[in-house]
């Protein structure tokens, strides 16, 4: 990844980064919170892993708007980097590819 890319203060840096936090939230509240609640009986990991999940997923989808923008990323570039969020791992997937283009 260039240096640019990995910066906070480009649009897709934060893009990258918030693409980062918002997988690995994800990762933590299905490997980790839900079985707590449903296997443990603690669903306080949920509430707690779930309202972080949802501020990163917001900050995903506007990162996303404004990458979209800044680079004039074609709907269906758009669209396939929304779908993937819904994946486990399919941030990180967005990820490389992206690296890949740049």
């Amino acid at each position: 990844m260039t240096a640019q890319n990995n910066s906070l203060k480009t649009p897709i840096g934060r893009f990258l980064k918030i693409g980062f936090a918002e997988g690995i939230s994800f990762i933590v509240l299905l490997g980790i919170a839900m079985p707590l609640k449903y296997l443990a009986g603690m669903p306080t990991p949920v509430r707690i892993v779930g309202m972080l999940h949802g501020i990163f997923f917001i900050g995903y989808i506007a990162a996303l708007s404004q990458a979209a923008r800044t680079y004039k990323w074609s709907s269906k570039k758009v669209l396939t980097a929304f779908l993937l969020s819904f994946l486990p791992f399919g941030t990180f997937y967005l990820d490389r590819i992206l690296q890949k283009q740049n």
